[in-house]
């Protein structure tokens, strides 16, 4: 017999935010609670079915506005996931394409939080999922460990670490994304030469205001930065 066939979109997002026992920033993510079966009370990541009149990427910023209050800018797609057993408790198969959202600190202003709709540290989110302490929905522990473990790869290689920042930023404000992202602290000396030698950033020749030291310089993405190797030493 010929199993039904259903499309799915899901979204991990990641922003960063303050933690209360680190003194880092953080990477969160929202989550949905379902409110039926299968799964019901379960947390999951932001999707739905796919739609008709929907192509994929509107599909994902649709739920996710409609979730989350979320519009961002960087929205990605990330992989898809299809095991056979990976929707149990009914009678169709559903392949999720899955996307993930970069947030930057003016877009999680505008954020939603409610009973259904919370936003968790995601290493302890993970942990939960995996210790059975509060298992995530359907397969959504796997493809957040998959997210996560593609997010710190790739913070390495390309400057998608700029994706959480606004559009200018001193370097300071760079480190602390790689250290909230890989989740360790970094060599600060070591890091900006670093970074101003591969050309990923530019100074717009501005300062930033409002400190009481001397105000740091504000940098931008260069417009033609290319693919680099960031070679990642800790903070002795």
């Amino acid at each position: 017999m010929n199993q039904h066939l259903e499309l799915a979109v899901s979204t991990v997002v990641f922003a960063l935010r303050p933690h209360p026992d680190a003194e880092r920033p953080t990477l969160w993510l929202p989550l949905v609670r379902r409110i039926r079966e299968p799964f019901r009370g379960r947390w999951a990541l932001p999707g739905g079915p796919l739609e008709d009149h929907h192509d994929l990427a509107a599909s994902a910023r649709e739920t996710l506005k409609a979730t989350t209050g979320l519009e961002p800018r960087h929205l990605e797609q990330l992989y898809a996931f299809g095991d056979v057993d990976r929707s149990p408790q009914t009678d169709h198969r559903v392949v999720s394409i899955v996307y993930w959202a970069l947030v930057r600190p003016d877009e999680d202003a505008d954020a939603h939080h409610g009973q259904n709709v919370r936003w968790f540290p995601a290493d302890e989110t993970l942990a939960r999922h995996e210790d059975g302490t509060a298992p995530l929905a359907f397969d959504h522990g796997v493809i957040l460990r998959y997210a996560v473990q593609r997010l710190r790869a790739k913070i390495t290689y390309s400057p998608i670490a700029h994706a959480f920042l606004p559009e200018e930023f001193p370097l300071t404000r760079l480190r602390e994304v790689y250290e909230a992202i890989l989740g360790r602290d970094l060599d600060p000396s070591n890091f900006r030469r670093q970074v101003l030698a591969q050309g990923s950033v530019e100074s717009t020749g501005r300062r930033m205001t409002g400190t009481h030291h001397r105000p740091p310089v504000l940098y931008r993405s260069a417009p033609n930065r290319s693919r680099y190797t960031l070679t990642i030493e800790e903070n002795p």
